[in-house]
């Protein structure tokens, strides 16, 4: 297994605890998947909040940046020089770098191995058991080819629902866990869904998981970016864009058991609340009309506590006794002048 391998099965095991403790509690995977999944949301809530913050900011010191290059595009030195103050004075353009995008997609990876492989994640089997049984069945007349996928475990699963599924796996695995196995295999019947089985077997009621995919997947994008109001700024080939991936994910969960492709629904339809309730609240707007008054209000303070020796009423009766000092020495040399007519 590759180093990637490695880390996402780590992760996958992880969560796997998770959704076991789900499953414990209802008897359920499909229960147990939408919890799941709401759970994981909420445990990356602060992220998203944190990376909405950063794009508040960067929007807008980048809106203040482009007003001082317009206001200096003709002296490229002085231009750089009141950028460098911008940042100095509201502390840079501060980015979450690769963390916003690499944690959500270890979290991602380390879902889709803990539902994929059900066995060594959420049972947490002996993987060389596992390992030997998968590579038994792999070289079985008739059956061999659903076992050499990266679902081959589900496929174990879909084997302990069968009649005499329990005994062929005696075979392979201890009485304890092919019990573990049949209980477990129960419990992937969900609102009359089989979510073992793959839609691509033929025309049944899992179509209707690689449809929700796409309806869930296309709404999401098209409600989110008209409350952001980048909707009308999609042409092109950016609509083309916009169509692949709800297409692709269509496509994927037509091919994967339906216990992925409900994940992948229960994690768009999380996504698009989390979404909401951030554009609500922590708007690229909303947030950059808050950092913009704290800053305001900063410098208010710091104005305030600098000394100040300007006292108007003193400068007043300084400058009205200069006054009526003036007026003293004028009305004396008009007198002079007047004795000297006479």
């Amino acid at each position: 297994m590759d180093f990637f391998g490695i880390i996402f099965g780590t992760i996958g095991s992880i969560f796997g605890y998770v959704l076991w403790f789900f499953y414990s509690i209802f008897k359920s995977y499909g229960i147990a998947i939408i919890l799941f999944t709401i759970v994981v949301k909420i445990v990356l809530f602060p992220l998203s909040i944190r990376q909405q913050k950063s794009m508040a900011k960067s929007a807008r010191l980048s809106k203040k940046q482009q007003e001082l290059r317009q206001k200096y595009a003709n002296d490229t030195k002085k231009m750089n020089e009141e950028i460098q103050k911008l940042y100095d004075k509201e502390g840079g353009m501060q980015s979450m770098g690769c963390s916003s995008m690499f944690i959500p997609l270890l979290i991602l990876m380390g879902v889709y191995y803990a539902v994929a492989s059900p066995l060594t994640n959420t049972l947490h089997m002996n993987k060389e058991v596992v390992t030997n049984a998968l590579n038994h069945l792999t070289v079985m007349p008739g059956i061999g080819n659903q076992f050499t996928t990266v679902y081959g475990q589900l496929e174990i699963v879909s084997i302990a629902r069968m009649p005499d599924g329990g005994l062929f796996l005696n075979d392979f695995f201890s009485s304890a866990d092919v019990t573990n196995i049949v209980a477990y295999a129960k419990s992937f019947d969900f609102l009359g869904l089989d979510l073992l089985g793959k839609p691509s077997d033929g025309l049944s009621a899992l179509w209707l998981i690689p449809i929700l995919c796409l309806v869930t997947s296309l709404a999401a994008q098209l409600i989110t970016m008209k409350i952001q109001g980048t909707l009308k700024q999609q042409q092109g080939c950016m609509i083309g864009m916009l169509l692949f991936t709800p297409l692709f994910s269509a496509y994927i969960a037509f091919s994967v058991p339906a216990a992925v492709g409900m994940y992948w629904i229960m994690s768009t339809l999380t996504s698009f609340i989390q979404t909401l309730i951030l554009q609500n609240f922590y708007s690229l707007n909303h947030m950059t009309a808050k950092q913009e008054a704290q800053r305001v209000e900063l410098l208010r303070i710091q104005e305030k506590n600098v000394p100040y020796s300007y006292n108007p009423k003193k400068r007043n009766i300084t400058e009205l006794n200069k006054t009526n000092n003036g007026k003293s020495v004028n009305k004396q040399e008009n007198n002079k002048k007047n004795k000297k007519k006479k």
